[in-house]
């Protein structure tokens, strides 16, 4: 039982990795439509928006402010791609290792 045991081991694992990834991707989530947003009001704002720099709101031009939102959403969107791709990579691990601990399970037992 000890090669199973450490198997179903390895499956929890995974399947706490997996459940990182998925906060990850739900945190990156709301971080690009956060900034959807921010874009789509940018669109109707005069052409000086203020941002906020530490404790203060400094007055600058909508246009900086849009390059930088854009940069931004880049990088998120670059970051949930790769994020995606780990969740599908464990996602097919745990599948694996759910297979092998049922092949392994005595008859009767497995499900």
């Amino acid at each position: 039982m000890g090669e199973l045991e450490n198997l179903i081991g390895h499956l929890q694992m995974q399947n706490q990795q997996l459940q990182a990834v998925l906060m990850q991707k739900q945190a990156l989530s709301m971080q690009s439509r956060e900034i959807e947003k921010a874009l789509e009001h940018l669109e109707t704002a005069s052409d000086d928006v203020y941002r906020t720099v530490g404790p203060i709101l400094v007055k600058v031009p909508g246009g900086e402010v849009k390059k930088q939102l854009e940069d931004d959403k880049e990088e998120v969107d670059l970051k949930l791609k790769t994020i995606e791709s780990q969740e599908k990579k464990l996602r097919d691990k745990l599948k694996e290792s759910q297979e092998k601990i049922q092949g392994m399970m005595p008859q009767g037992q497995g499900g």
